[in-house]
């Protein structure tokens, strides 16, 4: 594979990863009202989503995917579902009297779960590898090291955008120090998750 192909294909997904969009929205807002520490499951589920249509694109398998519409369609809702309780949930938290304390997070296993259909169910991610990715790499002699490195190149480039925005949401937080300052964070994530979940619903 030519370097200038991996090179190319490596920024074009930085752009499409750190453009905001729902998945960005839904990983600031889990941030803002829960800190950095708990974040690890969801940021994993995310990437391994992502690998997940890597995958199916290198495999050669659009049109499976199109075949298997229904079932994407099933699990896109189930996502949009449960980011809108999520937003709800968060629009509504207690605003603790003690500017130190934050809403505490969810289990791991439940965030891990929310970032896998986040990705899986993203409309933006899932045309970038069905439709795009094609055009920025040859699959058409797809082999396993071509899929290992094409996923190493994927990871790093992801894992660079959302801890990027990790520390931009981190930094952000410290200044929530104050119960108004923690009631306007929650309801701006609030609403910064439901218009996640309103994007993916509408695609």
């Amino acid at each position: 594979m030519e370097p200038y192909a991996l090179l190319l294909f490596a920024f074009a997904l930085l752009i499409n990863a750190g453009t905001p969009g729902p998945s960005i929205a839904a990983l600031v807002s889990r941030v803002l009202s829960n800190g950095w520490r708990d974040i690890a499951p969801f940021l994993a589920a995310m990437w391994i989503g992502e690998v997940i249509w890597l995958s199916v694109a290198m495999a050669g398998l659009s049109a499976l995917a199109e075949t298997f519409h229904v079932a994407f369609v099933i699990l896109k809702y189930c996502g949009v579902a449960y980011l809108m309780f999520l937003a709800w949930k968060m629009w509504h938290a207690p605003v603790a009297a003690d500017g130190d304390t934050l809403p505490e997070g969810r289990g791991g296993w439940s965030m891990f779960a929310t970032g896998l259909a986040l990705t899986l169910g993203n409309p933006k991610i899932m045309v970038f590898y069905l439709a795009l990715l094609p055009t920025l790499i040859d699959v058409t002699n797809a082999s396993l090291s071509l899929w290992a490195l094409v996923a190493v190149v994927t990871v790093a480039a992801l894992a660079f955008i959302d801890i990027f925005w990790v520390a931009l949401a981190h930094h952000a937080r410290k200044f929530l120090r104050t119960p108004r300052a923690m009631k306007i964070a929650n309801r701006v994530g609030a609403s910064s998750l439901g218009g996640a979940a309103a994007v993916i619903a509408t695609r």
